[in-house]
């Protein structure tokens, strides 16, 4: 493949699906963006969307930005990589995402070839092999009764499978789980530019905007070359500063000065930023160190049961005045009721309250206790089955309606906000895998897709 002297990547958001103004995109484009890269997922949203195997992002969303991102890609004549598709990565998501591209394809006549990547792991295969499975803090040893118990489990991958899909043809690739950085190093180190400067502009790129002074703007556009990368925003009216680029480093990394990739970890303790003019950064300095064993990190979902939820609403003042009070009684009245009720025990179900105004943020740590004005008392209940979960909530439901605090000689109403009181919230997931496998190969748990000849 050849050198390039440098490459421009175009980040125009955050997360597929998440919008951008279409005018950011056309000034990239005009800025000669040699590659477009976009992140597909996360898992800030918690477990659900990987247990489950769905997406968070609407397909009406994630329609309206592939559309605006093929068309760019075709006209400019440059690759459109996208990762974590559907969320969390799943076949299913990378599916989702491939069914969506293709009918745009299609609709707006475009001749783009689309690789697809897995990344969806077995249970047995990984349980054949645990000895090169290892926990990250604070995990702990991995068995494959935890492994068999996921609905989904996925690996994380680095650049490497998306290189080989862009040597093979692809014009689009789709990618399962990826690091958000791999998304936008890929096209620059399959052209030789050196991997310090590549791996440190595409974790300062990896949320399009949030390296500007202004993020909702849209995204920024990254020159990387031999000694290091120039960054700027897409919008003519937004900044990047030395402040704002290096602050980045901050955003999801245990350490600021360094973050572990599959294949090295990237360090930017010597880097340097310097303002070129009001708007671009100049970064120079980082560095990649190698690992002597790749890893994948592997993450995991599975359902620890189903949850019924209802909300009611507090504004009597005197309630107000003794709220911990009030809600120490509601704890222990729940207990003794669904007990004589329904006859189950503690261990049978679970619930989670939470005074929404008062403390539901920091709980203990709350350090403003004093009364509030108004509050609103949420109820989550968790039981192996959801009928068990909503029959708890309807025993529950004259409690939270009318319940006193002890020195109330009437009962108060409270306010539900809804009707039916309870919503049945259906399957609930945990994350049970924060672990890592020592591979063999960058490429050996990912199924690479290729186009195949006459693929549009």
């Amino acid at each position: 493949m050849r050198t390039m002297t440098d490459v421009r990547i175009l980040a125009p958001t955050g997360m597929l699906g998440a919008g951008f103004p279409p005018e950011t995109l056309t000034r990239g484009l005009e800025l000669g963006a040699d590659v477009i890269a976009v992140d597909g997922g996360s898992t800030d949203s918690g477990p659900y969307y990987l247990g489950s195997g769905t997406a968070k992002t609407a397909a009406a969303a994630v329609a309206r930005d592939l559309r605006l991102l093929l068309r760019a890609a075709a006209s400019a004549g440059i690759p459109l990589i996208i990762g974590s598709c559907g969320t969390s990565g799943t076949d299913s998501g990378v599916d989702w995402v491939a069914g969506i591209a293709r009918e745009i394809l299609a609709s707006e006549g475009l001749d783009l070839r689309i690789a697809t990547i897995y990344s969806e792991q077995q249970a047995a295969s990984l349980g054949g092999d645990l000895d090169r499975i290892h926990p990250l803090p604070p995990a702990g040893e991995l068995d494959t009764a935890t492994l068999a118990s996921c609905t989904h489990i996925v690996g994380m991958m680095g650049h490497e499978p998306i290189v080989a899909a862009l040597e093979g043809g692809a014009d689009v690739v789709l990618a399962g789980r990826a690091t958000d950085t791999a998304l936008a190093a890929a096209y620059p180190l399959m052209k030789g530019l050196p991997a310090g400067p590549v791996w440190h502009a595409a974790k300062i790129v990896e949320c399009g905007g949030q390296c500007t002074t202004d993020p909702r703007a849209g995204g920024v556009l990254a020159t990387v070359d031999a000694t290091g990368f120039t960054i700027e925003p897409l919008d003519p009216g937004n900044a990047c500063t030395p402040t704002s680029v290096a602050a980045h480093m901050l955003y999801e990394t245990v350490n600021p000065f360094s973050m572990r990739e599959p294949a090295g970890t990237i360090v930017v303790s010597d880097a340097t930023y310097q303002a070129l003019d009001d708007r671009r950064v100049r970064v120079e300095g980082s560095r990649f160190e190698p690992a002597e064993q790749h890893t994948i990190k592997l993450e995991g979902a599975r359902i620890t049961g189903y949850e019924t939820m209802s909300f009611t609403a507090i504004r009597d003042p005197h309630i107000l005045g003794q709220i911990d009070t009030w809600a120490a009684l509601l704890r222990k009245m729940i207990g003794e009721w669904v007990t004589r009720t329904l006859g189950l025990a503690d261990g049978d179900y679970a619930i989670d309250l939470r005074l929404y105004g008062y403390d539901a943020i920091l709980d203990e740590i709350e350090p403003d206790r004093r009364p509030p004005k108004e509050v609103g008392v949420m109820l989550l209940v968790r039981a192996a089955e959801q009928a068990t979960a909503t029959a708890v909530a309807k025993v529950v439901n004259p409690l939270m309606l009318h319940l006193p605090t002890p020195d109330m000689s009437y009962l108060p109403s409270l306010a539900f906000a809804t009707s039916p009181a309870e919503t049945e919230r259906g399957a609930v997931y945990e994350f049970v895998l924060n672990h890592v496998v020592d591979v063999d190969s960058p490429t050996s748990l990912f199924r690479v897709h290729l186009p195949e000849a006459g693929d549009a």
